[in-house]
C-alpha cells in the first residue's frame, strides 16, 4: 500500500522547468486522459469526461435559453457534397480522413469522415426551407469530428476530438450578423463567469479565417506560459453557402430569396485551456462551476467513534447544494490531501474528533490552499461564499497574469525585445491591413496575429511593420 500511495502523489514537473511536461503530467496524473493504440486520439476519462458533461450542460442551456435547439447529423459526408463549396472544402482538404471502403466493397464515392458538418446542414436546409415562415432555423449539434493533425496533444490538438456546432440560417443579413456576435457574447460570458477565464473578443483578419466565412469572430485567452489559446469561434458565412447549395426561400411578397448563414463551436480544447490558465505545479486547479466534486470531505482519524458517521451526515448536508463527495478510503489524510489538490477539487473540507468537539471543521479552498474554521451550523452558506471565493480568486489571478502579459509595441524590433526581456505575451500593436505586413510581423517576430479586438485603442498612427498608416489594433502573440 505505501509504494503505491507513494507513486500516486509523485510530484508533478514544475511548469517553469518545462511546461508542456508539467501540461502532460497534469493530464495524466489527475486521471483526465489515457493515450490508446490509435495514433493521436485520446481516451477522455471519467473525470475528464465529467469536466466536460459540466461545460456541455452549462452551455446546452445557454444555447436553449436563445432559442437553439439539438440536431444530430451524419457522420459521413460524400465527396460530391463537400466540393459543393470551393473555399470551404479547399480550407479543409489537408485534414480530412476519407472512407474508401464499406465491408469488403470498395466504395462508389469516396465518404469525408465530417471534420465539421456546414455541407451537410446545408443539404438538410435546402430540403427543409421554402418560405420566410420557415426562418429562423437555430440548430446546434454535439458530436466528434475528425481532423487529421500531424502534431497532437491532449485536449488541444487531437485527431478525434468532441465539439458543438451551432449553425443557423436567417431570413436577412442583418439578422445572421446579429446572430453570430450574439454567440460570441454568450462563449465569452461562459468562459468569464463559468471557467474564469478572462477573454480577449476579436475578429479574426481574412487570412486567418473559416474557410468559406465572409467574417469570423473569435475569443483569445492567454495561458500560464503567455501563448494565446482561440477558446471559441463565431463565423458569418453570409449568402455564399445558400448560393453553391442553391438553398432558397420565398420572402413575404413571393420573391425568392437566399437566406444567410452562420455556425460557431467550441470544443474539448476548453479542459486544456482550463489546466493552462488555472493550474499550478501541485497540479490541477478548478473552476467550481465545471468541477466533478466541488467539495471533497476527508474525515480525519476515522477509526474513532462518530468520526466517520459525522463526515457522511455533513456531506449529505452539502449534497444538497453543491456537488459533494466523501473519501472514506483506508489511505491516509496525507494522501487524500494530496489526491485532491492535484486533482484540482475547488474545496476541501477536514473534519476529526476535535472539529465535532468543537461543532466545527476545517475548510481549504485549492485555488490559494487558504485553511479556515467554519461552524457546522452555518456551513451551507459559507461554502456557497467559498466556492464563489475560489471563482473570484482564479479569475482575478488569470487577468492579472493576462495584463502583466500584454505588452503594446509600435515596431517590429520593439516586438522582438519586448519578448525576449519579457517573455511570451499579447502583444498590441498596430496594423495597416495588407496581408503581406501581417505575414511579415510573424516573420521577423515570431508571433502571428490573433485578433482585431473588439475594444480598439491607439497605439501609434502607423502599421507597427512598413510605417503606412495604420487601419486597425491588433493583437499578436504565439499560439496553441
Amino acid at each position: 500500500m505505501a509504494k503505491e500511495q507513494k507513486k500516486m502523489v509523485d510530484d508533478i514537473t514544475s511548469m517553469d522547468e518545462d511546461f508542456a511536461k508539467w501540461y502532460t503530467d497534469i493530464c495524466k496524473k489527475a486521471e483526465l486522459i489515457e493515450y490508446t493504440s490509435v495514433k493521436g486520439c485520446m481516451v477522455i476519462r471519467p473525470y475528464g469526461y465529467a469536466i466536460w458533461e459540466n461545460i456541455q450542460r452549462i452551455l446546452d442551456g445557454m444555447f436553449k435559453e436563445t432559442g437553439h435547439q439539438n440536431v444530430c447529423m451524419p457522420m459521413f459526408i460524400p465527396e460530391s457534397l463537400l466540393q459543393k463549396e470551393k473555399d470551404h472544402v479547399e480550407g479543409f482538404a489537408p485534414e480530412c480522413a476519407w472512407v474508401t471502403m464499406g465491408g469488403s466493397e470498395k466504395l462508389e464515392e469516396r465518404l469525408c469522415v465530417r471534420p465539421t458538418s456546414e455541407t451537410l446542414f446545408c443539404e438538410h436546409f435546402k430540403n427543409i426551407v421554402h418560405s420566410y415562415r420557415d426562418l429562423p432555423k437555430l440548430y446546434n449539434q454535439w458530436v466528434s469530428v475528425v481532423r487529421w493533425e500531424k502534431t497532437t496533444r491532449p485536449f488541444l490538438r487531437s485527431r478525434e476530438f468532441l465539439w458543438q456546432e451551432g449553425h443557423t440560417l436567417h431570413a436577412t443579413e442583418e439578422e445572421a450578423i446579429e446572430e453570430t456576435e450574439r454567440m460570441l457574447n454568450v462563449y465569452t460570458e461562459f468562459c468569464q463567469k463559468y471557467l474564469a477565464m478572462p477573454v480577449v473578443q476579436g475578429m479574426k483578419t481574412d487570412s486567418d479565417k473559416f474557410a468559406g466565412a465572409e467574417r469570423t469572430y473569435c475569443i483569445e485567452a492567454l495561458m500560464h506560459d503567455g501563448k494565446a489559446l482561440q477558446a471559441g469561434t463565431s463565423h458569418y458565412f453570409g449568402d455564399g453557402f445558400a448560393r453553391a447549395f442553391d438553398i432558397q426561400f420565398a420572402d413575404k411578397e413571393n420573391r425568392l430569396q437566399y437566406p444567410f448563414q452562420t455556425s460557431w463551436g467550441m470544443t474539448t480544447r476548453l479542459i486544456g485551456a482550463i489546466i493552462m490558465t488555472h493550474g499550478d505545479n501541485n497540479g490541477l486547479v478548478l473552476p467550481p462551476a465545471v468541477a466533478p466534486v466541488q467539495v471533497m470531505v476527508v474525515p480525519v482519524a476515522q477509526h474513532k467513534q462518530g468520526v466517520l458517521e459525522k463526515a457522511r451526515e455533513v456531506c449529505d448536508r452539502l449534497k444538497k447544494i453543491c456537488r459533494a463527495d466523501i473519501d472514506d478510503s483506508e489511505n491516509t489524510p496525507g494522501w487524500k490531501f494530496a489526491e485532491y489538490e492535484m486533482k484540482g477539487v475547488p474545496v476541501r473540507l477536514e473534519i476529526g474528533p476535535k472539529d465535532i468537539e468543537n461543532n466545527q471543521c476545517v475548510i481549504v479552498t485549492r485555488h490559494n490552499r487558504e485553511k479556515t474554521f467554519a461552524p457546522l451550523d452555518s456551513l451551507e452558506e459559507i461554502i456557497k461564499q467559498k466556492l464563489q471565493e475560489v471563482r473570484d480568486g482564479l479569475y482575478e489571478a488569470a487577468l492579472e497574469n493576462r495584463e502583466r502579459r500584454t505588452y503594446a509595441c509600435k515596431t517590429t524590433d520593439e516586438i522582438t525585445k519586448v519578448l525576449e526581456e519579457k517573455g511570451d505575451g499579447f502583444v498590441k500593436a498596430m496594423w495597416c491591413g495588407d496581408p503581406e505586413c501581417e505575414e511579415k510581423v510573424k516573420e521577423l517576430t515570431g508571433v502571428g496575429s490573433r485578433c482585431i479586438p473588439v475594444e480598439q485603442e491607439h497605439i501609434s498612427d502607423t502599421c507597427v511593420c512598413c510605417g503606412k498608416p495604420a487601419k486597425a489594433m491588433l493583437y499578436w502573440g504565439k499560439a496553441y
